[in-house]
């Protein structure tokens, strides 16, 4: 299955657009003018409103004085707009902020997440999914099995053995000891923290553990997900997104400067976090206590 959300990509796309002609100096009024069109096009093609067409891209670039690997960069992601959505089913469940991510998602080359709360929903199993998903108030009853099965696509799509995205999980140890699953808890529980043993032994995946015992430290001020896009030699294919969920809506921190900082956050959480093995022995020490 193709990982394309042509939504995403539009999103994406329009983020660099509006990076470029910032770093220009140029308005949209001047780029409209450049290209032959109106300027609320061009801020239609900033937000990933309206997609412009490789031609456009290249104009516009060319207008902003962009390097031309950059050209050649973005009109390779853009004549990728035209593949069908892997999403288009669940299009009647997702609200737009969380469709663009999980496209965002499925682009990345590299993601990493601080989960404070719960586990991060690529490395859930089905059943701890639906232990967080039951009783949401975010989700409608008749629709909680079908965010469970989205959430189970979106782990074989990002995860899957050929070519699968790099994942960084910084865990509160904490939500280790949060029983998700009502009276079921210790059973999906104990196939849950089965499961992250079982993820982090993979070479794409790093699971580390951040004891409560170390108090304060940069995570504190909530969870977020940093997105990075690569390709396989390691060359930047867009600029890495930082997004932060908030209730019944999301933010997308796409200034640099800032997406530094949260760059910055993620490394000092590293600096304090178990390593690998540590973790996987304190999972392991957690799962002997279900026993």
């Amino acid at each position: 299955m193709e990982r394309v959300d042509p939504s995403a990509l539009r999103w994406l796309i329009g983020v660099e657009l509006a990076h470029y002609r910032k770093q220009a100096d140029k308005s949209q009024a001047e780029t409209a003018r450049a290209l032959g069109v109106s300027a609320g096009m061009i801020a239609h093609f900033e937000v990933g409103r309206y997609f412009p067409s490789p031609e456009q891209i290249a104009k516009m670039l060319g207008f902003y004085e962009a390097p031309g690997h950059d050209v050649k960069r973005l009109s390779w992601l853009a004549g990728r707009a035209d593949e069908r959505s892997w999403l288009a089913r669940w299009s009647d469940v997702l609200p737009d902020w969380l469709r663009t991510f999980i496209g965002l998602e499925a682009l990345a080359s590299h993601i990493v997440t601080y989960s404070p709360m719960v586990l991060y929903a690529l490395v859930q199993t089905r059943e701890y999914s639906a232990g967080v998903t039951a009783a949401s108030a975010r989700v409608r009853a008749d629709q909680e099995d079908r965010m469970v099965n989205l959430r189970m696509e979106r782990q074989k799509l990002v995860l899957r053995d050929e070519n699968p995205t790099r994942l960084t999980l910084l865990l509160e140890e904490s939500v280790l000891d949060r029983p998700i699953g009502g009276i079921d808890s210790r059973q999906v529980m104990r196939g849950q923290l089965e499961r992250l043993l079982e993820l982090g032994k993979r070479d794409n995946i790093e699971i580390l553990l951040l004891p409560s015992a170390i108090g304060r430290h940069d995570g504190l001020e909530g969870k977020f997900t940093l997105l990075h896009f690569q390709d396989s030699n390691g060359q930047q294919q867009a600029q890495s997104v930082v997004y932060v969920e908030i209730p019944d809506d999301s933010i997308y921190i796409q200034d640099q400067r800032q997406v530094a900082q949260y760059t910055r956050n993620a490394n000092q959480l590293r600096g304090v976090a178990l390593s690998e093995q540590k973790s996987a022995a304190a999972i392991t020490k957690r799962l002997a206590a279900l026993d």
